[in-house]
């Protein structure tokens, strides 16, 4: 039954907090969380959103002299500078051809140190994914330390970068 407005009446045996039949009360549906995936090079990385600050175009970067390989540079992100990661850097990008996207992200500190904003270079955005707990794999490969898990999406696997190992396996100099 509905109102002169079209809205759904419920009816008056129904209290605060019960359910209509067919609804799935909040302890029976599974959590979800969202994920940003993109891709770096061959393959596809993730983070959760709650990380993810913002995505921006491909900034001018300014090069560090002496930085270590994954190092790409530094950019200005209104008034705040951040280091640029390429953790694609293993499978060499070709000269001239640059990412076309940076993922900021953000790294929370703890009582002793301040909050972390990274770029990680992206060649593209795929997109917003939620997921529960079955689409994500525990294990990563071997082979890619900053990584924690994989998650299944769209019938293909992107590597869920942890930001903390990440941060431990290049270690990105204080700016």
């Amino acid at each position: 039954m509905s109102d002169e407005h079209g809205n759904l009446e419920l009816g008056s045996g129904l209290g605060s907090g019960e359910f209509l039949e067919g609804e799935a009360s909040p302890e029976e549906s599974r959590p979800e969380r969202q994920y940003c995936v993109f891709r770096a090079g061959r393959e596809r990385f993730c983070l959760s959103v709650l990380e993810v600050e913002e995505v921006v175009e491909w900034p001018i970067v300014t090069r560090i002299p002496l930085a270590p390989q994954f190092l790409m540079g530094v950019f200005n992100l209104r008034g705040t500078i951040v280091p640029l990661m390429d953790i694609a850097f293993t499978e060499g990008r070709r000269p001239g051809l640059l990412p076309k996207h940076v993922v900021v992200a953000v790294l929370k500190g703890d009582a002793n140190s301040e909050d972390l904003r990274l770029g990680i270079a992206s060649d593209e955005v795929i997109g917003t994914y939620s997921a529960t707990e079955e689409s994500l794999l525990d294990q990563a490969p071997v082979e890619v330390p900053h990584c924690r898990g994989m998650l299944r999406h769209d019938d293909r696997l992107a590597l869920v970068v942890d930001l903390r190992r990440l941060t431990d396996v290049f270690p990105v100099p204080v700016i």
